[in-house]
């Protein structure tokens, strides 16, 4: 029992993180009403990003997720505009292929400026914290606060301003909300800063709790979008909801299969939310 709470702490934690670029995505699902599978180098984009304010830099972890967030966001509109964009009125099949190739070109991009070493943030290694048995990391319960606190503003700008009514108003009903006066294209733009800016958020997260690579974003890029489905394409609250459950089992799973294969709890989530849910959990459509 002691393990399956320890398994149940950690996947709580990594699921938190996982909700981040979850959201990301389906911020921009529910906006464009397109799957956007660069986020995966976006959140490598961030890691590197948030390496280089802290390592080069010497700036504290926060600023560094902070510019993270600044330089994933616009990495991800500028790409947007110059790859995708052009490519929406072929329909939404055509946009999720070409950003699959604009994944491997940013890839290759932070490979290029980067190299492929594995680096490490600079941050104090510290003991964990045991309670009854039960070990939690100092580091851990940094990356889980600052990922719920990334939501939380999500989710108030979404929700208290009129900025996120907005663009509430462009995911219903874009046409109509262009008769009201706002600008969808605008809406989309910042869709797209904030989805890719909360995948640069992810980045830096992950690359605390691990280090840092080109390919630490398509190592986690299958669980983000079976959370992402799992909770309703689209829902922010089904994304973190999402995000949990699919931390859970992955942790979980060890428990009958080697680690190795807990990467396959993604495919499986997948599955088992299209025949189950096939609008999500929490998908309204």
């Amino acid at each position: 029992m002691l393990q399956v709470f320890q398994l149940l702490v950690n996947g709580v934690m990594a699921g938190a993180i996982l909700a981040v670029p979850a959201i990301g995505f389906n911020i921009v699902f529910a906006v464009l009403q397109i799957s956007n599978f660069s986020i995966a180098a976006l959140i490598a984009v961030g890691a590197y990003a948030g390496y280089t304010a802290n390592v080069l830099l010497g700036l504290p972890p926060l600023l560094a997720i902070l510019a993270a967030f600044l330089i994933s966001g616009a990495a991800g509109v500028a790409s947007d505009r110059l790859a995708l964009r052009p490519l929406r009125g072929y329909g939404a099949i055509a946009v999720a292929i070409a950003s699959l190739a604009l994944n491997m070109v940013l890839e290759n991009i932070v490979r290029f400026i980067f190299g492929n070493d594995v680096r490490s943030l600079d941050v104090p290694m510290m003991r964990d914290w045991i309670f009854e048995g039960i070990h939690v990391g100092p580091q851990a319960v940094f990356n889980f606060l600052v990922a719920i606190a990334a939501m939380v503003a999500l989710f108030s700008l979404l929700s208290f301003t009129t900025v996120g009514r907005a663009m509430r108003a462009v995911a219903d009903n874009p046409t109509l909300a262009n008769i009201k006066g706002i600008d969808p294209e605008k809406m989309a733009r910042l869709a797209v800063f904030l989805g890719m800016g909360m995948a640069g958020i992810a980045g830096v997260l992950l690359a605390l709790d691990t280090a840092v690579d080109p390919t630490i974003g398509m190592r986690v890029v299958l669980s983000v979008f079976a959370a992402a489905v799992l909770g309703g394409l689209g829902s922010i609250p089904g994304a973190v909801v999402g995000g949990l459950l699919i931390g859970l089992a992955e942790q979980l799973s060890t428990l009958v299969v080697p680690v190795a294969y807990s990467s396959a709890i993604g495919f499986a989530a997948i599955i088992l939310a299209l025949l189950l849910f096939p609008r999500g959990i929490l998908g309204d459509r």
